[in-house]
């Protein structure tokens, strides 16, 4: 198709083919651009900024002695975070609260941002969840849970051969 095709008075001698509603060009595009002005918006709307839906970024590693779950939680300190560990769940919560006032000559400026988390993580079996050890810098959260020796008794390693 070519962009005379969309336009009508561009075709004099014979009309387009005819396709079905949802593979117009015209109705993808405005889909499309739709789509943009909605996701533009939305990333503005939401008061968990910059979580959007309360959600965290975070990362679950798994060493030879421990489980390691990081978090970012960018704005917050450590005194707004509660970290609680239950026999199949890493539970964190947090809020935070900024507020910044800013007076000089010609102008004022107030802001303020207002968030929260709660992020539940579910474990694998055999973590020690009562030695389980917090560590936050930078806006990142560092929760590292132990395995106990009964769950790194269990695990055996297979060796991959090729066919």
């Amino acid at each position: 198709m070519q962009i005379k095709d969309l336009i009508p008075w561009a075709r004099k001698d014979q009309a387009p083919e005819q396709k079905p509603a949802d593979e117009n060009p015209i109705a993808a595009l405005q889909r499309d651009m739709n789509k943009v002005f909605e996701n533009f918006w939305n990333r503005f709307g939401s008061l968990d900024w910059p979580w959007g839906g309360g959600d965290a970024r975070s990362d679950v590693v798994e060493t030879d002695n421990a489980i390691e779950v990081s978090v970012e939680l960018p704005g917050m300190e450590m005194k707004d975070i509660e970290v609680s560990v239950t026999d199949d769940f890493l539970t964190i919560k947090g809020e935070k609260k900024v507020e910044r006032q800013e007076e000089k000559k010609g102008y004022y400026l107030s802001e303020r941002s207002y968030g929260s988390i709660y992020r539940s993580i579910p474990l694998p079996p055999g973590v020690d969840g009562e030695k389980a050890e917090a560590s936050f810098k930078n806006g990142v959260l560092t929760v590292r849970l132990p395995q106990t020796p009964e769950a790194k008794a269990k695990v055996k390693r297979s060796e991959v051969k090729g066919a």
